[in-house]
C-alpha cells in the first residue's frame, strides 16, 4: 500500500535526505462485457471488492450473482455479466470527488432508504474515533479511510487514495459476505459529496458520518431520500444535517424543528 522514497526533509532550517512513506497509486482500466467502463486511480488492494461495489452502485448489476467472471491483471480488469448487453448508461454527469468518478444523477430516480437502524451519538463518536485511528493514514497522511459499522461495532475498515473507491470496496465486501447493509452505517474521513450519498442510497446504507464537511447537493439528496448525514464529528461535537430521527438522543422537538426552509445562502 505504500513505498518509502527519498526526500529532502527540512526542520527549522536544517535539511537532510531521509526516506518517507508514500501511498501507492495505480490506474485500473475496467471493461464490462468488452466495453470500457472507467479508468480508476486506485490503491492496489481489494480490487475484486472495488469492482463488485462499483458495478452495484452504478446499477450494472442488482445482485452479486449477476457477475459471470472477474479477471484482474495489475492495471486492468475484465468483467463479464450474465447479461452480456448490460453496460453503463451513456448519459453522464461528472460528480465531485477523487478519481474522476462519473455517474448519472437523477434525484427523482434515486432509491429511498429502507431501514430501522437507530444509533446514539456515543455510537457515532466511538466508531469515528476507532475508524480514523488507521495507522496507514497516520503514517502517510495520504489515504482516505471508510469504515462499515453496525450497532455491534466495526464490520470492516478500508483505505484507499479515493474515498469513493473505498466506499465501493466496502459495499463490494458487504455484498460478497452477504451483510445486510440496511443495519449498518458508514464512517468516512473526507467530505460527504453527492456521489458518496448516491452510493449509500443505492446500497441502502441509512447513515453516513464524517469528521469533515458536506455539500448542499449531498444534503438535498439525502433529505429527499431519507438518508441521515452527520458531519464535523470532533470531540463531543457533531452536526446532524438530515433525518435526525435515527439518532436516539436527539430530542424529538429539536428533530421536528430541523428545516431547510430557513437556510441562508451566501454568495
Amino acid at each position: 500500500m505504500y513505498t518509502k522514497v527519498d526526500c529532502i526533509k527540512g526542520d527549522d532550517g536544517a535539511f537532510d535526505i531521509e526516506k518517507h512513506p508514500v501511498i501507492e497509486e495505480l490506474p485500473l482500466a475496467v471493461t464490462v462485457n468488452g466495453r470500457h467502463a472507467l479508468t480508476a486511480m486506485i490503491s492496489p488492494d481489494m480490487i475484486n471488492e472495488f469492482i463488485i461495489g462499483f458495478l452495484y452502485t452504478e446499477g450494472i448489476i442488482k445482485d452479486i450473482d449477476e457477475i459471470e467472471s472477474i479477471k484482474v491483471d495489475r492495471n486492468s480488469a475484465g468483467i463479464l455479466t450474465k447479461n452480456p448487453f448490460k453496460i453503463l448508461v451513456s448519459k453522464k454527469t461528472v460528480l465531485s470527488g477523487c478519481g474522476g468518478t462519473m455517474s448519472y444523477l437523477d434525484i427523482e430516480k434515486l432509491p429511498r432508504i429502507r431501514s430501522n437502524l437507530k444509533l446514539n451519538s456515543e455510537n457515532i463518536r466511538d466508531s469515528l474515533k476507532e475508524c480514523l485511528s488507521s495507522q496507514l493514514h497516520i503514517l502517510t497522511g495520504g489515504i482516505h479511510v471508510v469504515g462499515l459499522y453496525s450497532e455491534k461495532g466495526m464490520v470492516k475498515i478500508v483505505e484507499d487514495i479515493g474515498r469513493h473507491n473505498a466506499l465501493d470496496k466496502i459495499i463490494g465486501y458487504a455484498l460478497d459476505n452477504e451483510i445486510d447493509l440496511s443495519s449498518t452505517f458508514v464512517i468516512c474521513s473526507g467530505r460527504i459529496s453527492s456521489e458518496m450519498v448516491r452510493k449509500c442510497l443505492t446500497a441502502n446504507i441509512p447513515v453516513i458520518v464524517s469528521r469533515g464537511a458536506s455539500t448542499t447537493l449531498a444534503l438535498e439528496i439525502a433529505r429527499s431520500c431519507e438518508l441521515t448525514v452527520v458531519g464535523f464529528v470532533r470531540g463531543k461535537k457533531m452536526n446532524v444535517y438530515t433525518c435526525a430521527g435515527r439518532i436516539t438522543d436527539v430530542p424529538t422537538g429539536v428533530t421536528s424543528d430541523l428545516s431547510w426552509q430557513e437556510s441562508d445562502t451566501i454568495e
